[in-house]
């Protein structure tokens, strides 16, 4: 199956025809909006950081292992490819796969338990509604304005990528029912209207499952490199078994190391295909005229095939308890939220420990969520010496 970039289509996003910023600015004269999106993404301070930022195996583990940075590198790509193949827009695909990991806080998702224990009493801790605050407030690079002032369609994407965060009368739906909608995406609602309650784009749905084709083909070649599992083991999935004994096939005596590598390319492969048949399929049949006809097509129109989805779940499946949740992770995650939890009781008991540029007056509920914006911006070695600097029982992450 070759895949060639395709003439724009109907229902891709149009740069010229942008919803704009919420801050006026005068057009470049070299890129358009979206790609100006991505390059502001890509100079911004949180996104350096992801280079030191845990995805599942702290620094101290080795230097092969993915890191966000890296992550979000072949998020990008993946998006890529699918929006050139289905005519969607690449520069915003490419622009929420670089943004979609900004709010991640130091050690992985383990962090973000630490900082939602933390913030409990303060709205809590959402990395998506992090990375939000992040690109719209936290960012401080230009002189006009807080962030990076990006555009609607780039900061819808990054909060609705996974789907509709409410109801069309307002209240809080999907992920959000129980906890309800946070603070940070509803109060930047109102002042730039981000159609919560609709679908995003074919872009952003295009990043997002970009983003579970990276997470499952780079965590089996992480785990397996890390001795987690073999590839005997990770053969039990079906679908991946079946790709292992076609490489076996072709190459009966190929080393474990390479046959490693060659099933993580061609699971990715094969899942990029089948989004782009599947994804084709269910736009044929919508024949959505525009990307307005998207928003309110009432599901995805960027999928896996429901074999497809079959097996990536079984995929996630084997690697929840063997990789997520073997214990030699398990044993250096619970310490690292020892970490950011210490740290949050330092800085709410002594503030004037914070940076000069992290001070303020701010009491409560302000001071606490301030307190969560710095350390979320951490990175895991920034995090691991700051609490050496007001603890004497730092852990070795090993």
């Amino acid at each position: 199956m070759a895949v060639e970039a395709r003439p724009r289509a109907a229902y891709a996003s149009v740069p010229g025809a942008s919803r704009g910023r919420l801050y006026p600015e005068p057009a470049s004269p070299t890129r358009n909006d979206f790609r100006r999106d991505c390059d502001r993404i890509i100079h911004s301070t949180a996104f350096r950081r992801l280079k030191h930022k845990t995805q599942v195996f702290v620094f101290h583990e080795g230097d092969h292992y993915r890191t966000r940075l890296t992550h979000t590198l072949e998020v990008q790509q993946i998006a890529r490819s699918i929006a050139r193949a289905l005519g969607l827009d690449e520069d915003l695909a490419e622009a929420l796969a670089l943004a979609h990991d900004l709010g991640h806080p130091p050690f992985g998702h383990a962090g973000e338990t630490a900082l939602d224990q933390c913030l409990k009493e303060s709205g809590g801790f959402d990395h998506n509604a992090q990375a939000l605050r992040v690109v719209t407030m936290l960012e401080r690079r230009y002189a006009d304005f807080d962030g990076l002032n990006l555009v609607w369609e780039t900061l819808e994407g990054l909060v609705k990528h996974n789907g509709p965060l409410t109801d069309r009368a307002g209240k809080a739906a999907g992920h959000y029912s129980e906890t309800g909608l946070p603070h940070a995406i509803k109060d930047y609602s109102a002042r730039h209207d981000l159609l919560l309650w609709s679908f995003a784009s074919a872009e952003a749905q295009a990043a997002a499952i970009a983003d579970d084709i990276a997470y499952d083909a780079h965590d089996i070649d992480d785990g397996l490199r890390a001795g987690l599992f073999s590839l005997d083991d990770i053969a039990e999935v079906s679908f991946v078994g079946g790709i292992l004994r076609k490489i076996k096939e072709l190459h009966p005596s190929l080393e474990p190391v390479r046959t490693a590598h060659e099933l993580v390319r061609k699971l990715i492969t094969w899942m990029i295909e089948d989004v782009i048949s599947e994804s084709q399929r269910l736009l044929d049949t919508i024949k959505p005229f525009d990307v307005a006809a998207v928003r309110a097509a009432g599901a995805p129109v960027i999928a896996f095939s429901s074999s497809m989805a079959e097996a990536e779940k079984s995929i996630k499946d084997f690697l929840r308890p063997r990789m997520y949740r073997h214990t030699r992770v398990m044993d250096v995650m619970g310490q690292a939220q020892d970490v950011l939890r210490d740290l949050f009781a330092h800085y709410t008991a002594h503030p004037s420990d914070l940076p000069d540029e992290w001070r303020s007056d701010a009491k409560g509920d302000e001071s606490a969520r301030r307190i969560g914006d710095f350390i979320a911006g951490m990175t895991d070695r920034y995090a691991l010496a700051e609490h050496a600097r007001f603890f004497k029982n730092t852990p070795d992450l090993r």
